[in-house]
């Protein structure tokens, strides 16, 4: 069963979801994990629908391991249409459990870089509207 996940990793990996830029995004937030190099950039557009901003797209870019790119392409696959506080409330172990299989601590942290970079956008994006 870890073969599948793992082909699964390398093929987002290989062939990343809603990878690059969006034009006119309606937020953008990069970060980087210093002690490994890895860096993500996510665009985010906004839609409003019943009553809820929902994530009508996002891309990425970035640098890094399997992990930190893979888990990123599957997240954005995963909030995509989704209501912007449902998103906020997105437990680091769902995006582990994306990914499937068992990660030393410091691929822990390569994995969460993604959700950390769009958590840290939709909070400074709700900043901003204040």
């Amino acid at each position: 069963m870890q073969d599948l996940y793992r082909e699964h990793i390398l093929d987002h990996y290989e062939n990343p979801r809603y990878h690059g830029t969006l034009a006119q995004p309606d937020f953008t937030h990069e970060e980087s994990n210093p002690l490994c190099g890895d860096r993500i950039r996510i665009d985010v557009k906004l839609c409003h629908k019943d009553g809820r901003d929902v994530i009508a797209n996002a891309a990425f870019t970035g640098e890094g391991c399997i992990i930190s790119q893979a888990a990123t392409s599957m997240l954005l696959e995963d909030v995509v249409n989704k209501p912007v506080d449902e998103v906020e409330q997105t437990d680091p172990q769902h995006v582990l459990d994306l990914l499937g299989v068992p990660l030393s601590a410091a691929r822990v942290k390569c994995a969460l870089l993604g959700l950390k970079v769009l958590k840290t956008g939709i909070k400074r994006w709700k900043l901003s509207r204040q």
